[in-house]
């Protein structure tokens, strides 16, 4: 298998730092882009992202830049930038991609408005390149310390994807094939959402069992939509889906999961996001996974609770109150 030699990173959060962390271990040159002054700054000068990593010290052969252009020469290129600024991020990107090189969507999210996937997005802005869609059960933090973490990379093109494999993955960082982009990206976008319920559960003091069947009732409506875009069952059962659902709603280190724990408590939207300074992708995806499960006739009771909460038209008290009238019904109905 052929492997990539010069990698270009674009994002500077936590999770675009961890993924250019782990492919530099494993030998090709990075460069990673940022937006921010700061993060190029601190991982040139320091060795550190400060802002959105601290305390995690980089391999000092990371160079960061601000300039999109230094990423022309890169043979292959992972895109962390959050799923609502991808359309922006790659419009401004395709004058400087290499032809031929692959594109790595690392952003889970379903684009507000248009309501598609971040690949129908890359389709749109940059036609014809070839893609592969990384997602699963993983922590910025756990990955850049190189803790042993799995991952889907899901790629139409087998060949490709076991090439996106052979360059970034490492005794720690194993990430598994699946040709299912769809059933990839819709597990990625939906558990954001489902973590914030999760939250709510817990900063609510419902317990233990209402947390376990708050994510088994939730992997079903995952499971329901991705079937009905054109995705397999059995890919939202594997890493990409039901392991990254269980990891996002089971420790508050997710930002989603620590939302609606906030909310839970008590706390309003607009005091627990003006704290933060990355972002909580499954507010911004909320609106549009209920949008896209309505126009596909899909039920979705759990996300559409989390929609009133977070667009304000319903209190977490009157989310859950529905959600527990609902009528009784079959299990696999």
């Amino acid at each position: 298998m052929s492997t990539f030699h010069k990698i270009g990173v674009i994002g500077g959060g936590a999770w675009g730092t961890a993924l250019a962390q782990t492919v530099a271990k494993t030998g090709p040159q990075v460069t990673i882009w940022a937006r921010e002054t700061e993060v190029v700054q601190s991982i040139n000068d320091r060795c550190e992202n400060s802002l959105f990593l601290p305390g995690v010290a980089l391999d000092p052969a990371i160079h960061a830049t601000s300039d999109l252009g230094e990423l022309a020469s890169a043979e292959m290129v992972l895109i962390v930038t959050p799923a609502q600024h991808m359309r922006a991020t790659l419009k401004d990107f395709a004058c400087h991609l290499r032809v031929g090189s692959p594109l790595v969507l690392c952003s889970k999210g379903i684009e507000q408005g248009s309501l598609k996937l971040m690949s129908e997005v890359l389709a749109e802005t940059v036609p014809n390149a070839r893609s592969a869609v990384l997602s699963g059960p993983s922590f910025a933090a756990d990955v850049a310390r190189g803790l042993p973490t799995a991952v889907t990379l899901a790629c139409a093109d087998r060949g490709l994807g076991e090439d996106i494999i052979a360059t970034i993955g490492s005794a720690s960082f194993r990430p598994y094939y699946a040709p299912d982009v769809i059933g990839a990206e819709v597990g990625g976008a939906v558990k954001n959402v489902l973590a914030i319920a999760a939250g709510i559960v817990d900063g609510k003091a419902l317990g233990r069992s209402a947390h376990a069947a708050l994510i088994s009732r939730g992997f079903a409506e995952m499971t329901r939509l991705g079937v009905a875009l054109g995705g397999k069952a059995e890919t939202l059962a594997g890493l990409c889906g039901l392991g990254d659902l269980i990891l996002t709603c089971s420790s508050p280190q997710s930002r989603n999961m620590s939302c609606g724990l906030a909310l839970g408590r008590g706390e309003s939207l607009e005091t627990i996001m003006v704290q933060r300074n990355s972002v909580t992708e499954g507010v911004a995806s909320a609106p549009a996974v209920v949008a896209l499960a309505r126009r596909h006739g899909v039920e979705m009771p759990i996300c559409e609770a989390v929609n009133s909460v977070v667009s304000g038209a319903g209190t977490v008290d009157e989310a859950i109150a529905a959600l527990l009238s609902r009528p009784f019904t079959s299990e696999n109905a």
